[in-house]
């Protein structure tokens, strides 16, 4: 989901499944299938949030139905994630958002780590307010008015300030650099992952109750809970380059992939397959809504994408 730069997005903890719910240290664990020679196995790194998910579970379906490959996921930060991918523990990232410090070091640097390229995907991060509200205060929507609005996104939790609502501390944020920076009377609250954000936020929308949130797109949630982005200050390049003076709006992120290089270059059908790997918002959203909302499990989401979908996929085959 989630931009996720700065070093905001280092939380570790220890190795699941894509059904867990953390992530792994991986450079001290590993799949016992990633970089195995001569096995036609494949490992990827899943993140936490649905759309990531998402990807995965396509992928994982068609390397494995399509093209007799074995698939092991792991959920894992995205900054461990890349140690991971450097060491050949993971094969693959099918998502990321932007880690100028991790593609200097392992790409450019020790070449370790090879672009996969595009995703497909633009994703953006922000603030957002329900529009059942922005409709009633149409000046929410530039942030020099929000210190107006703030009494009414007050919570238990933000004490006598407004709530800024954020997902994992683990993903990437700007948010406290920016409510200090640009003056404004709120807290930074973290829900503590994107389930538990997504929980709140419908049950503000379902009692109409006023809420500032950090978000992201593409996100299902968004089709089921309307959302009006507030309007922080324009971004412009190198505006974040310091995380304690970031005074701007998150960046629109075309999302990338990336592989191990030696698994790139030596991954056969597979490494072939995960390159061409790319499809839109909506066949991402499609795959996240039948996973969260509609309570699938994630192979039999991809399996109903990819009955629907054969054009789409058949190229990613050839």
């Amino acid at each position: 989901m989630r931009l996720r730069t700065t070093s905001a997005m280092a939380g570790v903890s220890a190795l699941v499944l894509l059904t867990g719910c953390g992530a792994a240290d991986m450079t001290k664990q590993a799949s016992p299938f990633a970089n195995a020679e001569g096995a036609r196995t494949v490992t990827l790194s899943v993140q936490s949030w649905v759309g990531a998910q998402a990807n995965a579970a396509v992928a994982q379906y068609l390397l494995e139905q399509e093209l007799g490959y074995r698939v092991d996921t792991v959920q894992i930060d995205e900054v461990p994630a890349w140690d991971a991918l450097s060491q050949g523990r993971v094969d693959a990232i099918l998502e990321d958002w932007g880690h100028p410090d991790q593609e200097q070091r392992y790409v450019e640097d020790k070449k370790t780590i090879a672009p996969g390229g595009d995703l497909g995907v633009t994703g953006h991060i922000g603030w957002f307010v329900p529009t059942y509200f922005a409709e009633k205060h149409p000046d929410i929507t530039d942030w020099k008015n929000l210190n107006k609005y703030a009494d009414q996104f007050r919570t238990a939790e933000s004490g006598g300030k407004g709530q800024l609502m954020d997902g994992s501390p683990a993903y990437l944020t700007n948010d406290k650099a920016l409510v200090k920076n640009l003056k404004l009377d709120f807290k930074v609250v973290f829900a503590g992952s994107e389930a538990a954000q997504i929980t709140q936020i419908q049950q503000f929308a379902k009692e109409r109750k006023p809420f500032l949130s950090y978000w992201y797109t593409p996100q299902w949630l968004s089709e089921k809970v309307p959302m009006t982005e507030v309007k922080l200050p324009e971004y412009e390049e190198g505006c974040d380059a310091d995380p304690a003076k970031v005074a701007c709006a998150y960046p629109h992120t075309p999302l990338q992939k990336y592989l191990n290089a030696d698994f790139a270059k030596e991954g056969g059908d597979a490494a072939d397959f995960l390159k061409k790997f790319r499809w839109t918002t909506e066949d991402q959203n499609e795959v996240s809504l039948m996973i969260a909302e509609q309570r699938m499990a994630p192979q039999e989401a991809a399996k109903k994408w990819v009955d629907g979908n054969e054009s789409t996929w058949k190229a990613w085959l050839s």
